[in-house]
């Protein structure tokens, strides 16, 4: 049991200031709800003896690196989740620990143009479980991703995950489901044996 959990890491998602916070430039307005059950997750993971990471965006203060369509956010007085900026950090009561890592993307999926395979794979992780925001686009396409690169188990805790909305949140884990991830509430994933 414990092996199985020492191949296994927490992925936490995107769960910045400036996508989490009340008048933030990125809000998901579903993503405060969901702090403690994503702390509650990081804590079991832990506990587990899990690898945590924790998929971050940085950019750019100019938005050089961002998606073509959030170019326009960026100015000479920066944008969302700059580098260095308060926006970029991590909400209140998350934090990254030592034998944690910590993943910076620059794309919706943490698999795109970053190393997250390559480092998995030589950590001995096949099996992941994902939390965060937001559930159309960063969750569902580093799942999506996962999925495709063959991961025998892949799972989104459904009450650690959001989105804009309730609907949209609801939509995605469907499809997401019906490509065989698990997605299990926190409660029944903190019940799991392995």
């Amino acid at each position: 049991m414990a092996q199985t959990w020492k191949k296994t890491a927490l992925l936490v998602i995107d769960m910045q200031k400036d996508f989490v916070l009340p008048g933030a430039p990125m809000l998901v307005d579903g993503a405060a709800a969901i702090v403690p059950n994503v702390i509650k997750a990081v804590e079991v993971a832990r506990e587990r003896g899990m690898l945590v990471v924790w998929v971050v965006r940085e950019h750019d203060a100019l938005g050089r690196d961002v998606e073509l369509f959030r170019r326009h956010l960026y100015s000479e007085k920066g944008g969302p989740t700059v580098k260095g900026q308060e926006g970029a950090e991590l909400v209140e009561g998350l934090e990254i620990r030592k034998g944690d890592y910590k993943l910076v993307k620059t794309r919706m999926s943490a698999f795109f143009a970053t190393h997250l395979h390559s480092f998995l794979l030589t950590s001995g992780i096949d099996s992941l479980v994902i939390v965060g925001i937001q559930t159309p686009n960063c969750i569902r396409q580093t799942v999506f991703d996962a999925v495709a690169l063959d991961y025998p188990s892949v799972s989104v805790i459904v009450d650690a995950t959001a989105a804009k909305t309730p609907e949209v949140h609801a939509a995605n884990v469907f499809d997401m489901n019906n490509i065989g991830v698990a997605t299990p509430t926190l409660k029944e994933w903190c019940k799991a044996s392995v």
